[in-house]
């Protein structure tokens, strides 16, 4: 039997690859209430970044490749004296922002962290603009790094909605390095016909396994592997800047394409087109530095906390706790047995709920090996168990509702219980926005606090705080303002 010939003849660029790039070269989707969320989205970001820093394990990270380089008119890192070539900025931007698991979380069929899209779009943006300015030209504003977001949001959050990659095996972080090679190649002046090519080469390029974020495997890779990612993107797009070819079929391509390749042979499914509603709706970790599907569970064991003290009881008078959840929370963060490391700990429910109920609070500081070496932790995670809700699982992929709901109660071994305490929407979710913007900026307060002097936290803060004069400033000036 012989073979049938290849069909050689090169065939257009993959709808869904027209669509990003469509979305990115169109004018700016700034609605009020994007662009509002955007504002405080980088606020909250930048001082996760802040935070990180202060852990040694990301903190030797941060820097150049080859210790000492600098490169004239690089990107600053901000927390840093670092300036640095942009794909090297974008890792270290990358890494800080992720690295305490405290910034943005978007959930649906697949899970992920859109801000951490800001390591490429600041180290770009700031790049570009010094350069721009050592050539006697205009640079850019942070109004368009509010702008770069929303778009970098949208698309990451639009392909997750119904596309679960983690089903396949495949980490979140590949649609940051989509979202991020397509803003950041829009930001860099490329024509439609070479952000095609970058976006086809984000998809090309291999991507990450899910195994660094599971038992027995987990660990501190997925406190970095979104700062490679958009690092991945940066490096993308500036080869398409070169000219660098594209492979249109990126997807589709018969045996060879993504979808053959890593997605079960099935298309991606879209829920909507891409405009603003990521951004708009994306959840804010403000409370606490936990895994999202938790935050509600956390929450609820805080009050908890508070009910067992009002009623003379401790962690040591608990026989069981019951947490009713949702399915994703089951397969990602449900765990029993050893915990090895922080980044194992800010994984595992069971930790994030013991927490709170013998100490009545939950802080990065809190997955270190020094607080986890109590054993009255392991003891008390032995007796919280899971169990799925399936109206919890409903409402969770309920585009009008999107919760993140979780329940538990607390069973004494004198018999006596509590009732049942149920959070559906964490502080950081869109319902609960105007309560939770004031705690974002006091997060963002105590973030500064951290890293600057007192001076230099409020020549920052007088223009963080203020939305348009924020906007109008040149990104390379706001980035001065962050130099250690």
């Amino acid at each position: 039997m012989m073979l049938e010939s290849a069909n050689t003849r090169r065939p257009p660029f993959d709808r869904e690859m027209v669509d990003i790039v469509d979305y990115v070269m169109k004018e700016a989707v700034d609605t009020p209430a994007a662009y509002r969320t955007a504002h405080y989205c980088l606020l909250d970001t930048l001082g996760c970044g802040l935070e990180a820093l202060s852990y040694p394990a990301c903190k030797k990270l941060m820097g150049p490749v080859v210790p000492g380089a600098e490169v004239l008119n690089g990107s600053r890192v901000p927390g840093t004296r670092f300036q640095l070539d942009p794909v090297q900025a974008a890792f270290n931007i990358g890494a800080m922002i992720r690295w305490l698991d405290f910034n943005d979380t978007w959930l649906a069929a697949e899970w992920g962290h859109p801000s951490d899209n800001l390591g490429g779009i600041l180290a770009v943006a700031d790049w570009l603009s010094r350069q721009a300015v050592a050539a006697g030209k205009a640079p850019l504003t942070m109004r368009q790094v509010l702008i770069a977001m929303i778009k970098a949001h949208e698309i990451q959050g639009c392909l997750a909605l119904e596309n679960a990659f983690n089903r396949v095996g495949l980490d979140h972080v590949l649609l940051v390095k989509v979202a991020s090679t397509a803003v950041v190649a829009q930001l860099l002046g490329l024509s439609r016909e070479a952000i095609l090519n970058a976006v086809s080469l984000a998809w090309v390029d291999g991507q990450s396994l899910r195994t660094y974020r599971h038992a027995p495997n987990a660990g501190t890779r997925k406190s970095w592997a979104a700062g490679d990612a958009t690092a991945r993107a940066v490096r993308l797009a500036l080869m398409a800047a070169t000219g660098e070819m594209g492979y249109p079929s990126a997807l589709t391509a018969p045996t060879w394409g993504f979808y053959d390749v890593s997605f079960n042979g099935k298309p991606f499914r879209f829920q909507r087109p891409y405009g603003a509603y990521v951004m708009e709706n994306v959840l804010f970790k403000i409370s606490f530095p936990a895994e999202f599907h938790a935050q509600t569970a956390v929450e609820a064991a805080m009050t908890l906390h508070r009910q067992m003290q009002a009623a003379g009881k401790t962690a040591a008078d608990i026989a069981r706790v019951s947490i009713r959840t949702h399915e994703a929370c089951l397969r990602i963060i449900d765990k029993q047995g050893p915990l090895d490391n922080p980044a194992d700990r800010d994984h595992c429910i069971q930790y994030m709920v013991a927490i709170p109920l013998l100490f009545g609070r939950l802080t990065a500081a809190d997955y270190e090996d020094r607080v986890a070496e109590d054993p009255r932790i392991d003891a008390l995670r032995g007796k919280i168990h899971c169990h799925e809700d399936p109206a919890f699982t409903r409402d969770y992929h309920d585009p009008e509702k999107r919760s993140i709901a979780n329940a538990l109660t607390v069973e004494f071994a004198d018999g006596s219980r509590l009732d049942e305490v149920a959070v559906e929407y964490p502080i950081g979710h869109a319902r609960r926005r105007e309560a939770g913007i004031p705690l974002l900026i006091e997060k963002f307060k105590t973030n500064l606090a951290r890293q600057f002097p007192a001076l230099q936290q409020q020549r920052i803060l007088e223009v963080s705080l203020d939305r348009q004069r924020l906007a109008q400033m040149p990104v390379n000036e706001y980035l001065d303002l962050w130099v250690i």
